[in-house]
């Protein structure tokens, strides 16, 4: 039976191995050459013990890199078993099935020693802007158009690195320095992982993780047991329509929770589709979870014991459990609002923690162009400017502006896009009236103005969603603002699809908002009197929705 002092130590234990994991992460956060990292954050960083069971996540990352990155370490363990792993070996995939869902995100894994013996291993992902193909967008019908696939493999062994396969990597990227950068800076985060561990292990006199581990999965799971006994049981039902590539798609859910777990199923749910906007079954659990994690335990620590009580299904073939070889480049764009849809069920158990529908989905500008000068592969720039919608009202506070939810990545700084690509942002602003009105508004959405400085075309490579089917307000609440891509010529562009900017237009994007909850005529007077200040609600939508435009 453990005392309180083993407990404390335990306790102490636990946070150190946290912040092993996210110094782990700051290694790759600062030594990434692809912005979406080293700007952005889109990265995971995580400890896990000999059978392949997260013990620890940083906290910067993605839920969808390490919900799902929590899964393709068993997945390592049964392509190269721990007896054969030696100090100075790393693993790597890109597999979407057995990884983090597309092409883009290459996973690495290697195992951590103590005193010579293997004690943990320590897996990271990030996503490169470039692996070939297609490129970062929907329009491949299958995975192999969309870039190189490498299998379970072995980056270094003891310490030598793979210099075969870097050769294949730079060959098949229009980026090769900044991609074969990448694979070192992901090596280099799970090294200092594993460093790290072997100081802390000696720090505390320990030979093994096996009874911290034991304690960390013990605890959460016990967390989440006590949350959930405070829900409910029943079963919830939610449909949520998007827009799709080319026809709206439905996603149905039906959560059941009892009190041994939580369960989510996706029957019902519209057949994949012929793009690349396919989700597979990894994504998709890692960012339900994220969604149930929301609001049954929000302060439980991530690991497999809170995981655990977690399970997800979704009919083989459906766009959430789409089957290899479909093409998942863009499997964000659908898999990110899950969370939404899980909320719709969970409201009608815990209205009091559940927030409105948001744009979920990343507004991700992916372009590439000619540059008057090219890299070494004969390319010119390619870029991603991250950049965000509204997210819902919250059940006592508006919803956040120009926010990532529930991707939880920066918004990429212009300067660095600019120093990067030969293009102008013109504009960058919130967008009034865009969050939907309520007693609790929406978050807004805002305004990007993009033009090619050289004077060349430039290619969009567009997948955005939230354009024919906005965030859906409840209680009262409005809808937020639908999302539209256009020239500024007036020319309207789709939401999905490889488009060409011409010379001399500028690219208009206006991110969608997020959706309010109540009736907006019982919103506060001197909230409503805020928003107008503040430039965030015109005088005209107030009259028009609140009743007044003054307090």
């Amino acid at each position: 039976m453990p005392t309180g002092l083993s407990q404390i130590n335990s306790q102490i234990m636990w946070h150190r191995l946290i912040s092993v994991v996210e110094e782990q992460a700051q290694t790759l956060l600062r030594t990434a050459f692809s912005s979406m990292v080293r700007e952005c954050g889109d990265l995971s960083a995580g400890v896990f013990d000999m059978n392949g069971r997260m013990l620890a996540q940083a906290v910067t990352g993605t839920p969808g890199h390490v919900n799902s990155m929590a899964e393709s370490v068993k997945h390592f363990l049964r392509y190269f078993p721990a007896e054969t792993m030696k100090p100075g070996d790393i693993y790597i995939t890109n597999d979407p099935w057995m990884g983090t869902g597309h092409l883009n995100d290459f996973v690495l894994t290697t195992p951590a020693f103590h005193k010579g013996r293997m004690v943990a291993l320590f897996s990271c992902t990030s996503h490169l802007i470039d692996i070939g193909g297609i490129g970062f967008g929907p329009d491949a019908t299958d995975v192999h158009m969309e870039g190189i696939y490498i299998p379970f493999l072995k980056l270094a062994d003891q310490g030598v690195m793979n210099e075969t396969l870097l050769a294949i990597v730079r060959a098949n990227t229009r980026q090769p320095v900044e991609s074969e950068g990448d694979v070192y800076s992901l090596a280099a985060c799970n090294d200092i992982g594993c460093q790290r561990l072997s100081e802390m292990m000696g720090e505390f006199g320990l030979d093994d993780l096996v009874e911290l581990g034991a304690y960390i999965e013990d605890s959460s799971r016990a967390a989440v047991l006590a949350e959930l006994a405070k829900l409910p049981n029943g079963v919830y039902h939610n449909t949520m329509r998007i827009d799709g590539y080319d026809a709206p798609l439905d996603l149905c859910a039906a959560v059941t929770v009892s009190d041994d777990g939580i369960h989510v199923d996706f029957d019902g749910t519209s057949p994949e589709s012929r793009f690349g906007i396919n989700v597979p079954l990894s994504y998709t659990t890692a960012y339900t979870c994220f969604g149930l994690s929301c609001i049954v335990a929000p302060d439980v620590p991530n690991n497999a014991g809170s995981l655990g009580l977690m399970s997800v299904s979704a009919p083989s073939g459906c766009i959430l459990n789409a089957q290899k070889p479909a093409a998942v480049s863009s499997r964000h764009v659908v898999g990110q609002l899950l969370p939404d849809v899980v909320f719709g069920c969970l409201r009608q158990a815990a209205p009091e923690r559940t927030p409105a529908e948001g744009t979920s989905c990343l507004y991700n500008i992916n372009m590439r162009g000619r540059s008057l000068g090219a890299n070494e592969a004969g390319a010119g720039y390619v870029v991603t400017a991250v950049t965000n919608g509204g997210t819902g009202a919250r059940p006592t506070k508006d919803g956040l502006s120009a926010t990532a939810y529930p991707s939880g990545v920066r918004a990429s700084p212009i300067e660095i896009l600019e120093s990067i690509a030969p293009l102008v942002f013109w504009r960058k602003e919130l967008r009034p009236d865009s969050g939907g009105p309520g007693q609790r508004r929406g978050g807004h959405g805002q305004y990007l103005e993009i033009e090619n400085r050289d004077g060349q075309d430039f290619e969009l490579l567009a997948a955005f969603d939230r354009i024919d089917n906005p965030a859906r307000g409840h209680d009262g609440g409005g809808d937020g603002a639908k999302g539209r891509i256009t020239l500024s010529s007036g020319a309207v562009l789709k939401g999905k699809g490889f488009q060409t900017i011409p010379s001399g237009q500028r690219l208009m994007v206006e991110t969608p908002g997020g959706a309010g909850i109540g009736d907006p005529r019982d919103r506060d007077p001197e909230s409503v009197a805020a928003d107008i200040r503040d430039g965030l609600v015109t005088p005209g939508a107030a009259v028009r929705y609140y009743g007044s435009e003054t307090a």
